[in-house]
């Protein structure tokens, strides 16, 4: 046997012994009509998908050696219910809307964190939470306010463009004024924008 094929062999062996580990790893998102966001290994019905790419480089955080729990997203959403309520009306936004970019963003995990760099509840990245005086982005309370007086400014720039603005909030304001005040031609954001917005919608219906 030759020296190419039998590594070709063991090159086969070693697929065969990997790749049940690498599906075995593959995991599934399910966004249930409530927003409520689940993430399996093992998906119990057909309406879990693959996650592939997410958006504002997105990724699980640590804590303590674990990951996020997405299953206690009901509860953390309760948790700052308040705060949040308290935060949209000081910014005269609508609850439901604040509740829409924290879900996209977060999943209201506080120690959430993108491999962007973006930080907590409304993934605020340094230089938004420079701009807003916020110190300690891990902190719901400080993190929120941040982030609702970004959403907030981010409304009056664009003349109250509710697509624009949420566009904004993914992408950079820069980004859309770049692209003639239009959702810049991003997949991540595009699809940022119609998730945000769903969640919006479902959330008027509840609050």
């Amino acid at each position: 046997m030759s020296k190419v094929i039998r590594l070709l062999c063991l090159l086969g062996v070693a697929l065969l012994i990997v790749l049940p580990f690498v599906a075995g790893a593959d995991i599934y998102k399910y966004v249930d009509k409530y927003g409520r966001v689940y993430l399996t290994d093992r998906p119990a019905h057909t309406g879990y998908k693959r996650l592939v790419k997410t958006w504002k480089g997105w990724s699980e955080s640590r804590v303590g050696g674990g990951s996020i729990n997405y299953r206690a997203l009901a509860a953390n959403r309760e948790r700052f219910s308040k705060t949040i309520e308290v935060a949209a009306k000081n910014q005269k936004l609508p609850t439901a809307l604040v509740h829409a970019v924290i879900t996209a963003e977060s999943a209201y995990d506080p120690n959430a964190i993108s491999t962007a760099g973006a930080v907590g509840l409304m993934q605020l990245m340094p230089q938004t939470a420079a701009r807003y005086g916020v110190t300690n982005r891990e902190d719901p309370n400080s993190n929120i306010s941040g982030g609702t007086r970004y959403l907030r400014d981010l409304l009056g720039m664009f003349d109250n463009d509710l697509v624009l603005a949420i566009a904004a909030y993914n992408a950079g304001e820069n980004a859309v004024l770049n692209y003639g005040r239009r959702i810049p031609p991003y997949v991540e954001t595009q699809t940022y924008v119609r998730r945000v917005l769903k969640y919006y919608n479902d959330y008027k219906k509840i609050m």
